[in-house]
């Protein structure tokens, strides 16, 4: 009954931290956007042969600038939009968190995809499984200083399997304490779907986060 009780605990908290990021994303689209669009207008809206060409210049600048923010606002948007953008696809959805992550420039990115991948027809667990991924490159940025990451799906027997590798300077993986590190949360979303984590991960190799969720009857 413990088990069962903490079980159903971590899924509600799941849910509502879901719904507080589709409300966000939401909002960030429907007021920062409208804002962001209306600023663009109206700097565009300037004539050029009122301004001195100095000040000229800052305002096409100002309205480059709003343009980026606008963009990257919409992007921001759509990852926190879990729910919706993974009903594009899961393999959409984690192309939209590495074009967020590869405007960085701080990483050599690598994502590599089966060709015999089957997918998850559940997009409850699809969810879960790109949210996985964000909390793993999450942790990645905070604690890893790497420069590469290597991100692959693949099928194997009846498992959906996700890799996600670093070459930063990770940590011993036997220690208790990595629970404190980000991993937590993602170890209950994995059982959340009957999935199993193993981490590797030894001081100044790496780490290697790898999901396997099983097919089930999908």
């Amino acid at each position: 009954m413990r088990r069962s009780f903490d079980a159903e605990l971590s899924r509600a908290q799941m849910e509502v931290r879901e719904q507080t990021m589709e409300t966000i994303g939401a909002d960030l689209h429907d007021n920062v956007g409208q804002l962001l669009s209306l600023s663009a207008l109206t700097l565009n809206a300037v004539q050029p042969d009122s301004i001195p060409k100095g000040e000229m210049e800052k305002i096409l600048s100002a309205v480059a600038l709003t343009k980026n923010a606008l963009e990257e606002m919409r992007l921001l948007g759509k990852l926190l939009q879990g729910e919706q953008l993974v009903s594009f696809g899961l393999q959409e959805a984690m192309g939209y968190e590495l074009e967020y992550l590869r405007k960085l420039g701080v990483y050599h990115l690598i994502f590599e995809v089966d060709p015999q991948l089957r997918g998850l027809v559940d997009s409850d667990r699809e969810l879960i499984v790109f949210r996985i991924l964000q909390e793993s490159i999450s942790n990645i940025i905070k604690h890893a200083e790497a420069n590469e990451i290597a991100i692959q799906l693949s099928s194997r027997d009846d498992l959906f399997v996700l890799s996600i590798s670093d070459n930063g300077k990770g940590f011993n993986s036997e220690l208790p304490t990595i629970a404190g590190m980000g991993l937590l949360n993602i170890k209950k979303r994995a059982e959340m779907i009957g999935a199993v984590i193993e981490i590797k991960s030894a001081v100044e190799e790496g780490t290697t986060i790898q999901l396997k969720v099983p097919y089930g009857t999908d």
